[in-house]
């Protein structure tokens, strides 16, 4: 089997980073935007030029197939879209890795026991529909008619958005799969986090994805004027959704993490008591019970900070992702396969979400971590070394052979 072409992959993650928005921070390229539809006439020409047969499903899912003889799927690849101001790494080094695994079984000659399925997955990235994983959710089968009707701010719905990227969201339940059809599925992905680059160590093996639960919480007090109502008469909204950021912090200090990362106060002027204030806030864990039990803690803790002030308080969950374990035979397969390599390697969680998180319904599921270069993702300084992209590349090479042989 050749080696993968570390020299070729980087070239290609230059030119893809090069379809980018004009006058925004960055390699941004975000889904619907007309730079990344650019971009995947690119990386569709780039799966056939590695002899994958191409398509785009209804959801406007990129599918490379290289022909096997097995029923079972063999499926690797990640994708294209990146948030506002980000990188070049998150996303396309998993295609790009992807699609050099495909050129390399081509080049070799030999014919795959399993069917090879090469995928860049639609907009997996957070967009204005406050959707993310589109087309790995339409692929598993559980993009809903109420995600389709969902709007952004200018009233376009998603299915209309679909549409206008090539999609057919009418037709959309003919993107999805058969549960139990993939045999392995394996995502390679920088890790957006420090722990690899710390270690100096090449690469990681993903034991599981954390759950992710999100809430609102709404305090309502009551507006006043703030030269002439006193400390002790004010019912102040703000200051108990204080408290109640602060107990995130606290309740999320063991176990898993939790973060506010919205905050609004109205009616938001430095003379008025606030009379209302609204946050939003998660937690993430690989524990789906401590989720629960943050859940509950939370709601409580932002009960007792309103009644405090004699402020009223509503906690609504917004949504609930439930945590991954990845595939122990896919683990296994991957631990000889960088063993094979003579690579180190470290076995780490994810914080982060992923498509993997809706492969893992249609069969087992597997991920590779490589160094993200001081742990820094998502802005525009992301950046992984090209002999940890050689190293990423090959282990994925070498773990999809494996499990075709198995």
């Amino acid at each position: 089997m050749p080696a993968v072409d570390s020299a070729r992959i980087q070239a290609d993650i230059d030119a893809l980073s090069e379809f980018r928005e004009p006058d925004t921070e960055g390699w941004t390229r975000r889904v619907f935007s007309p730079a990344y539809l650019r971009s995947r006439e690119w990386v569709a020409s780039r799966m056939r030029e590695a002899g994958l047969a191409v398509k785009q499903d209804a959801a406007g899912n990129l599918v490379g197939t290289l022909p096997g003889p097995s029923g079972g799927l063999l499926v690797t690849g990640s994708h294209t879209d990146t948030v506002a101001g980000g990188g070049r790494f998150d996303g396309p080094l998993g295609v790009l890795a992807a699609i050099e695994v495909a050129r390399c079984v081509r080049d070799s000659g030999r014919a795959l026991r399993h069917e090879l399925r090469v995928v860049d997955f639609f907009g997996e990235e957070p967009n204005d529909f406050g959707l993310s994983c589109i087309g790995s959710r339409a692929i598993a089968g559980t993009l809903t008619a109420e995600h389709l009707a969902s709007r952004d701010a200018s009233g376009r719905t998603l299915a209309g958005a679909i549409a206008s990227a090539g999609g057919n969201p009418d037709r959309i339940e003919e993107a999805a799969w058969a549960p139990g059809s993939v045999s392995g599925f394996v995502e390679l992905h920088i890790e957006q986090g420090p722990v690899l680059a710390d270690l100096g160590v090449p690469l990681a093996i993903v034991s599981g994805i954390s759950g992710i639960d999100r809430v609102q919480a709404t305090f309502t007090g009551v507006a006043a004027h703030a030269g002439t109502t006193p400390m002790d008469s004010r019912h102040d909204a703000l200051c108990a959704a204080a408290e109640a950021v602060v107990a995130v912090e606290r309740l999320a200090s063991a176990g898993g993490v939790g973060t506010t990362g919205r905050l609004e106060i109205f009616p938001g002027a430095a003379n008025v008591v606030p009379g209302k204030a609204e946050m939003w806030a998660e937690f993430r864990s690989i524990d789906g019970a401590w989720l629960d039990e943050r859940h509950r803690s939370f709601t409580q803790a932002a009960a007792e900070a309103g009644a405090r002030r004699g402020v009223a308080t509503r906690v609504s969950a917004l949504s609930r992702t439930e945590p991954v374990t990845t595939s122990a035979e896919i683990r296994d397969a991957m631990s000889a396969a960088i063993e094979g390599l003579g690579l180190e390697f470290r076995v780490l969680p994810s914080g982060a979400g992923h498509d993997t998180v809706q492969m893992a319904r249609l069969g087992q599921v597997g991920m590779i971590f490589v160094p993200s270069a001081g742990g820094r993702s998502h802005c525009p300084d992301e950046w992984t070394a090209p002999e940890y992209v050689e190293a990423g590349a090959s282990a994925l090479l070498a773990t999809i052979l494996a499990l075709d042989s198995r």
